[in-house]
């Protein structure tokens, strides 16, 4: 088979790495790295950490409007497709690459499968939440992560080509943590702290957080006045409305530039809570046992949510949710997201389902 998988920002380079390894044991795989993320530190550090091949093709599309974003990737991407043929395009997750990715291929009858299928916020404020729901509807093979996610496609009369395969973080974080750790001394160098100190990691970067100058001030000001220090990769929409807003953070928050994956891992493993607006980290958090606060008032994960170590929270709450996440946390931690060799598993079901 030849598969064409599409990534363009932080979190589908974090899914990609047993994805791609495992296709290219077993067949061809064509890369394509849309430009959504460009820099260094949102891009290229990840293929450098996670042993990610080269992409075969960079479209270089970079920033602008979800609208000037996609329309380009979609000129690009269909001219890749059209010129290669692939027998599938494998997306992954919510962003503009993935919308553009099943989009351009459903319209010239290319097969697409969706690796984090049934994810739903129920925020149609989110345009995460579009791109998922809208990829789920053009994709012949939705790889679900969760039950909950399988149960979700159902609601929407998706049944056909589903497949619960658990999530492609497992095979990821199986072994990084050992590795991640050996950065710890270093990366406190930076943030000022010292080996056994407690501090809370946070990542902000949602246009609904950090577009709104009301909002994003009440979030600086929590963090700024937080009973313990706050770790904050920053990212750079939150840099950019900073500026804008004349917001600046007080020295409890030690604020860093973007940081590669074994070094987010070292400081998820050595802090006491997470808060974040990320989707992603709200499940690294969970897999490595650390209680998370959620700057937001829905979640796609929401298992973690249920099982209790996990809070949403809007800015007026927030100090209390942090409180309620620096208690014990709950004793049971259930095996939410399946067992690792995820990425072998996609393979298989990308075979089945072409010979079926």
């Amino acid at each position: 088979m030849k598969i064409m998988t599409i990534v363009g920002a932080r979190p589908e380079f974090i899914q990609t790495a047993p994805v791609t390894q495992a296709i290219r044991r077993r067949h061809t795989d064509i890369l394509v790295h849309t430009g959504q993320h460009y820099d260094d530190n949102m891009s290229a550090v990840f293929f450098t950490e996670l042993g990610i091949p080269e992409p075969d093709l960079n479209l270089g599309v970079g920033s602008g409007s979800h609208a000037e974003q996609t329309g380009q990737m979609l000129v690009k991407l269909e001219q890749a497709m059209l010129r290669e043929r692939p027998d599938w395009v494998v997306v992954f997750g919510d962003t503009n690459s993935t919308i553009a990715g099943a989009l351009a291929a459903a319209k010239i009858h290319i097969p697409v499968a969706h690796i984090e299928a049934g994810l739903r916020s129920y925020d149609r404020a989110m345009p995460e939440e579009i791109n998922r729901v809208l990829t789920d509807h053009l994709s012949e093979l939705l790889l679900a992560p969760t039950p909950a996610a399988v149960e979700n496609l159902a609601k929407e009369g998706i049944t056909e080509g589903v497949r619960l395969v658990g999530d492609v973080r497992v095979d990821v974080l199986l072994g990084m943590t050992e590795r991640a750790r050996a950065r710890r001394d270093a990366l406190f160098a930076v943030t000022r702290l010292q080996t056994g100190d407690r501090f809370a990691l946070a990542t902000i970067h949602r246009a609904s957080n950090t577009d709104d100058r009301a909002r994003l001030q009440a979030i600086v000001d929590a963090f700024n006045t937080l009973e313990l220090p706050v770790v904050l990769p920053v990212h750079p929409r939150l840099r950019k409305m900073m500026a804008e807003f004349g917001l600046s953070f007080s020295g409890n928050v030690r604020a860093i530039d973007p940081v590669g994956f074994l070094d987010m891992i070292a400081l998820l493993d050595a802090c006491q809570i997470v808060i974040t607006d990320s989707g992603g980290l709200q499940k690294e958090a969970y897999m490595l046992r650390r209680p998370c606060v959620t700057v937001r008032d829905t979640t796609e994960w929401v298992e973690t949510v249920q099982c209790g170590w996990n809070r949403l929270t809007e800015p007026e709450t927030f100090k209390a949710a942090v409180a309620e996440a620096l208690a014990p946390p709950p004793a049971a931690h259930p095996d939410l997201y399946g067992a690792p060799g995820v990425g072998e598993r996609i393979v298989d079901a990308l075979e089945a389902h072409l010979q079926g």
